[in-house]
């Protein structure tokens, strides 16, 4: 091992409190093509038991060390360029381990527009300027300027500020004083006065920098750009003054020390408070944006886990008042069988002709739920679905359903794929019975940013939103698992080891060569080889009467040593799955191998009893008050049933069936101290609320939930 492959595992095992050899042995397993979903679940043994969470954590500081060598590498070639690199510069660079420290580091050899001192320099003035800060003359000020023009003074001073300005030391006790203690004040500007806009509670608005939260930083960010507010950090300038002063005048006697001063004030004033303020206003920005990300993957994961409604035949419904209601059937496999529109509604309300169409596509299919979107014309559909539910005593059960996303997935190249020979309106009828069906499977094929549950999303940075999201919906696939001969391709790209490529060839053999009897007919798909085979076969499901184990999430690797358990108590492999009883009689240290131990047995033990049992929880719905149409409608202190679309920092928004989403604010999603609504309620949840307040002309709607 390297000295500088040492120093890199230390760094990363120091950041993550993880313990250096796990780091070491996680790396090596990326580094041999290892996903880390694979890694989580079937390489327990060698990472020590790191959950996804901490795999994460150490693959991001790897990355981020890597990037910071790189640029540590760039720097010294700059730097050595300019024939100034000393044995203490390169030591000082090699020695960062923030990229910050290092720009500080870089920062006096930057080749950037003339400066003031730059000029000054030119013109002849860094020996006076080197006499101010060495401050060992003794002569008179006269005396000291009499070899040097008249405006000497002033450029020397200009030099001192900016030699001031680019010390790394300085920077960073200037940094960690406005980081601590400085204050973001904010204004409204000209443009925002005199009309309403949702940036009002920042006129005259101030707060504590390091207390300010996240989407409060993303607003300001937000309202600067639209030109709506203005900002500034504020600190006590006389504290950072004082600072640079002692730092900078060692004799008070010198007969320039006033001068030296003078240059101190000018260095904070011009140089490091207006760049500092931007840079730690910036960084401030960058962990609110960390924060956002981390709330939207919050809410993707919840959604994406929320509970399905399992193998049943749907009917899928998206509303319309003057084009009419789209209607699709899927069976239970979420095979699309039939589609139709009708007009239960004004203008055309052709009533008795919408109803006969739905009591005969729910008795020829058998229907069981009834998906109605919740976009336009939703409660007045609704409506309509339950008079022809109850007039004609049917069982089929009406859930109003999160549309938003399905008119994007419609139009979209996966939805051509899928339904080459349908309509926009009817693929997004399918894709709302799709999202009841199995909101998993549906949910991936649509781009994140367009399901609506983020917080300042389009504020952010892509690539790492992007990121960050790809990896939510990777851990709730591969935690899912998979069913081989129904998934779609877009289902399949998130399976650990696939991607998009393995994916549609998966898709394109199946179609060919019909269903996949077995794990192992995997390898007949192109390009798909034993690597990509290790990754995935665990996290995919094939129903299979040779090979019970292939519906379970035990990895093919382990099915030898499923087969000697079994053979131990004299039991076939099929009877043995799910019988406790047998399984609780073995003694597990027995089939211990050099590659599985102890914890990958218990997790087969845990699988043989329920195998590919579902994680995700029991399926619910809201039931949305039937007198309840419209936000006027509402009044203070009515009880009602919502759904939870959207968690955010500070609280939750609950559709409650008026086309506008209620805000409950932290302060009100519980009797106690909330610090992260997450804690008390997820995106898809049904809950009780009170309506706490109505301002039908903002269209904002105050919640409180019913404890």
């Amino acid at each position: 091992m390297t000295n500088t492959t040492n120093q890199l595992l230390t760094t990363i095992s120091s950041t993550s409190q993880i313990p250096k050899h796990q780091v070491q042995k996680t790396l090596s397993l990326f580094d041999e093509g290892a996903t880390l979903p694979f890694i989580a679940r079937y390489r327990k043994e060698i990472t020590g038991g790191l959950d996804e969470t901490q795999l994460r954590t150490i693959q991001t500081l790897y990355t981020y060390h890597q990037q910071l060598n790189a640029r540590k590498e760039t720097i010294l070639t700059a730097i050595a360029e300019q024939n100034k690199l000393t044995p203490a510069i390169e030591a000082s660079v090699q020695n960062c381990t923030d990229k910050q420290a290092l720009e500080d580091v870089y920062l006096p050899f930057k080749k950037s527009r003339k400066t003031k001192a730059d000029v000054a320099i030119a013109n002849g003035f860094l020996p006076l300027a080197n006499i101010m800060l060495i401050q060992q003359d003794t002569r008179s000020k006269a005396a000291i300027l009499s070899d040097f023009s008249e405006d000497a003074l002033e450029g020397a001073g200009h030099i001192i500020a900016q030699q001031l300005s680019d010390n790394a030391n300085h920077r960073q006790w200037l940094r960690q004083l406005i980081e601590g203690t400085g204050m973001l004040c904010t204004k409204l500007t000209t443009k925002a006065k005199g009309q309403q806009t949702k940036f009002d509670m920042y006129a005259d608005f101030s707060e504590r920098l390091s207390k300010a939260a996240s989407h409060r930083i993303l607003a300001v960010r937000r309202g600067a750009a639209e030109k709506l507010v203005s900002w500034k950090l504020t600190i006590e300038s006389e504290r950072a003054l004082t600072y640079l002063q002692n730092k900078t005048v060692r004799n008070t006697s010198f007969a320039l020390s006033s001068n030296v001063k003078e240059a101190c004030e000018d260095a904070f004033k011009r140089l490091l408070m207006p760049s500092l303020q931007t840079e730690c206003f910036n960084a401030k920005c960058d962990s609110a944006e960390t924060d956002s990300i981390d709330v939207f993957s919050k809410n993707l994961n919840n959604l994406l886990m929320s509970a399905p409604a399992g193998d049943t035949v749907i009917m899928g419904v998206d509303p319309g008042f003057r084009t009419g209601c789209k209607i699709a059937i899927v069976d239970h496999t979420g095979t699309y069988k039939q589609s139709a529109t009708i007009y239960p509604t004004m203008p055309q309300q052709k009533t008795a002709e919408a109803e006969k169409t739905v009591l005969n596509m729910i008795a020829k299919y058998g229907v069981s739920f009834i998906a109605i979107g919740n976009g336009t014309a939703s409660k007045e559909t609704m409506q309509f679905i339950k008079s022809v539910i109850k007039n004609n005593q049917l069982t089929a059960v009406p859930v109003i359903v999160n549309e938003s996303g399905a008119s994007v997935y419609s139009a979209s190249e996966v939805a051509v794929a899928e339904y080459p020979n349908l309509d926009v309106s009817i693929r997004g009828a399918i894709s709302i019975a799709h999202r009841l069906q199995d909101p998993l499977a549906e949910l991936v094929k649509i781009d994140p940013k367009s399901i609506g549950v983020g917080q300042y999303q389009h504020d952010v940075n892509q690539t790492h939103l992007k990121d960050a999201l790809t990896f939510t919906t990777e851990l709730a696939v591969n935690t899912v698992g998979v069913q081989l001969n129904t998934a779609s391709a877009a289902l399949l790209s998130y399976v650990a080891g696939i991607g998009p490529v393995l994916a549609n060839n998966i898709t394109q053999y199946r179609d060919k060569n019909g269903v996949f009897n077995n794990r192992k007919t995997l390898l007949k798909v192109p390009k798909l080889g034993p690597k990509a085979y290790q990754q995935c076969a665990g996290f995919l499901r094939v129903k299979s009467d040779k090979q019970p184990l292939d519906n379970s999430a035990i990895h093919p690797e382990a099915y030898t040593v499923v087969t000697k358990m079994a053979s131990d108590l004299n039991s076939p492999l099929a009877q043995l799955i799910g019988n406790d009883e047998a399984i609780n009689k073995l003694n597990l240290p027995n089939y211990v191998t050099e590659s599985i131990g102890l914890p990958t047995l218990q997790d087969i033990v845990n699988e043989l009893k329920k195998p590919g049992i579902d994680p995700r929880s029991q399926f619910s719905y809201a039931c949305f008050d039937d007198d309840i149409d419209d936000i006027s409608d509402l009044s203070v202190g009515m009880s009602l049933e919502g759904c939870v679309t959207n968690v955010t920092n500070f609280g939750a928004f609950v559709d409650i069936g008026v086309h506008q989403d209620g805000l409950v604010h932290i302060s009100k999603l519980s009797n106690t101290f909330v610090k992260d609504p997450h804690d008390i309620v997820s995106v898809g949840d049904a809950i009780k609320v009170e309506v706490l307040e109505v301002d039908t002309a903002r269209k904002r709607i105050q919640l409180g939930c019913i404890l």
